[in-house]
């Protein structure tokens, strides 16, 4: 699987890391809702389809990654850094 960095172009899938879910809603860091923090670190749906996930290019430019990828047969449609993909949900979409 080759991946289109943003800075240092296509490369393997081997210099980078998996670092999960990027669809994933985070519980407030203060909250002590056992349950919500239970859910997000256990409770995992396995579709195919298309999917949004994070990488961090471990082995090159150590930026953090959102990939686009099929879950069925691995295509990627899109690479995103981390915090445009981050500035554009604090923009209301609109960056």
């Amino acid at each position: 699987m080759i991946i289109k960095c943003p800075y240092c172009g296509p490369r393997d899938v081997i210099e980078f890391i998996y670092q999960g879910d990027a669809t994933r809603k985070r519980p407030e860091p203060a909250s002590t809702d056992q349950a919500a923090w239970n859910a997000y670190v256990y409770d995992r749906t396995n579709t195919g389809g298309s999917h949004r996930e994070f990488w961090l290019h471990g082995g090159g430019c150590r930026q953090h990654l959102v990939v686009t990828r099929d879950m069925s047969s691995h295509a990627i449609s899109s690479v995103a850094l981390a915090r445009d993909v981050a500035a554009s949900i604090n923009d209301g979409g609109r960056a």
